[in-house]
C-alpha cells in the first residue's frame, strides 16, 4: 500500500483531521507510525464503539501501531464510582477485543493499555502538575464541556480531565491521538500545550458522532438511544423498529448514519453487497453495493424505512453474533460492573 493509499483509508469517514500535511508528512517519514485512541470505562459499550473500532481498523490496516486506551482514571474523573472502576475496566477489557473480532481486525496487533498503569508514575504526575499552573480554569473546563458531565456544580476532577488526555499522547509515546469530534476541544487543547513542556504537538483525527436511534447522539446513559452488545437478536429487532427514520430524510437518522460509517465500511472492504430482501409485490429484493446508493434511493422514496431497519437489524446480529457466544460469561462480568 503506498503512502497515498494508506493516507485515504485513514482519512475516510472522517471529519476533520489537523492536519492534514502533518499526517502525510509523517506518512512518509515513518515506516510504522503509532496511534491511539482513549476510552473512558463509564457506560456500557454499545454498537455505536464500532465506528471507532473500524477506524483502528483502518489505522492497522495502513500498518500503524495501535494502542486502545482504556482509562479507568478518567472514568472517576467523569463520575464512574471509585468502587466499581475496576469492575468496568474487566468488562470493557472483555469486549473490546471481541468488538475488533467481529469487524475481521487482527487483534495480535493491537495493544490495550489500562490508564493507571503509567498515568500515577512520578514523572507523568509532575508534568499534569507543571501544566497546571499555566493552565486557566476557564480553559480546562472549555476544554472538557463536551466530554465531562459538569453539572450545576462543576468538580475539579473534569479540569483535570484534558490536562491528562494531552499527556497521554507524549507517555504512550504515539505519533496521532483519534477521537470523535466532540474531543476536539481537547485535542487542540493538547497541541496547544504539549509545546509548552518541550514535548511535540501530535496529528488528530476525528469522526463524526452518529445520531443514536431516537435521532440524537448515541449515548450509555439512553438505553433507548442505543443497542448494547449483548442485547439479543429480538432486542435488536424491537429498537431498530422503533428507530427514527423519516422517509426520504437523511439528516438525524441514525439508521442511515449506522450503515453509513459501519455496516457499508465493512461490505465495503469484504466487497460484499447490502441486500434488503422484500416480497415481490413490493419490488423484490435489491442490493446496493455503496452507501451512497443506498441514500440516494432513500431520499427518493424507492426505499420503505421498515424495509431498510429491518435490512440493517440482520447486519447488526451478524455483527454482535461474537456475543452472543460468549453472554454468560459476559453478562456474569457485567453485572458486577452495572446496576
Amino acid at each position: 500500500m503506498d503512502i497515498k493509499d494508506r493516507f485515504n483509508l485513514i482519512k475516510r469517514n472522517t471529519q476533520e483531521i489537523v492536519t492534514e500535511e502533518e499526517l502525510l508528512n509523517l506518512l512518509k517519514a515513518k515506516k510504522q507510525p503509532s496511534v491511539y485512541l482513549g476510552t473512558a470505562i463509564t457506560g456500557r459499550p454499545h454498537i455505536g464503539y464500532f465506528v471507532w473500532v473500524l477506524k483502528m481498523s483502518d489505522f492497522l490496516k495502513a500498518g500503524f501501531k495501535v494502542k486502545v486506551l482504556l482509562a479507568d482514571l478518567h472514568g472517576a474523573l467523569d463520575n464512574c464510582p471509585w468502587d466499581v472502576l475496576e469492575k468496568r475496566y474487566a468488562y470493557y477489557s472483555a469486549v473490546i477485543p471481541l468488538m475488533f473480532a467481529a469487524v475481521g481486525a487482527d487483534i495480535e496487533n493491537i495493544e490495550l493499555v489500562k490508564g493507571s498503569s503509567y498515568q500515577l508514575n512520578k514523572d507523568y504526575m509532575i508534568d499534569m502538575l507543571k501544566m497546571a499552573t499555566f493552565t486557566s480554569v476557564h480553559d480546562a473546563m472549555k476544554s472538557a464541556s463536551e466530554v465531562v458531565k459538569f453539572g450545576d456544580n462543576p468538580k475539579l476532577s473534569g479540569l483535570i480531565y484534558p490536562l491528562m488526555q494531552s499527556l497521554d499522547e507524549q507517555y504512550l509515546d504515539v505519533d496521532i491521538q483519534y477521537g470523535g469530534v466532540d474531543q476536539r476541544k481537547i485535542l487542540m487543547f493538547a497541541r496547544e500545550n504539549l509545546p509548552k513542556l518541550n514535548y511535540k504537538h501530535r496529528v488528530e483525527v476525528m469522526t463524526p458522532l452518529i445520531p443514536g436511534l431516537v435521532g440524537k447522539k448515541m449515548s450509555s446513559s439512553d438505553p433507548k438511544s442505543k443497542i448494547d452488545l449483548l442485547d439479543d437478536e429480538k432486542a435488536v429487532m424491537d429498537k431498530i423498529k422503533g428507530a427514527h427514520c423519516e422517509e426520504g430524510i437523511v439528516e438525524d437518522n441514525g439508521v442511515l448514519a449506522f450503515l453509513k460509517n459501519v455496516i457499508m465500511v465493512i461490505k465495503t472492504d469484504r466487497k460484499e453487497n447490502f441486500t434488503i430482501e422484500r416480497p415481490v409485490k413490493f419490488g423484490g429484493n435489491v442490493s446496493f453495493s455503496t452507501y451512497e446508493e443506498i441514500e440516494e434511493a432513500f431520499v427518493q422514496k424507492k426505499l420503505h424505512p421498515l424495509d431498510l431497519k429491518m435490512a440493517l437489524a440482520k447486519e447488526v446480529n451478524n455483527l454482535l453474533s461474537v456475543f452472543q457466544k460468549n453472554k454468560e460469561k459476559l453478562e456474569k462480568i457485567a453485572k458486577t460492573a452495572y446496576t
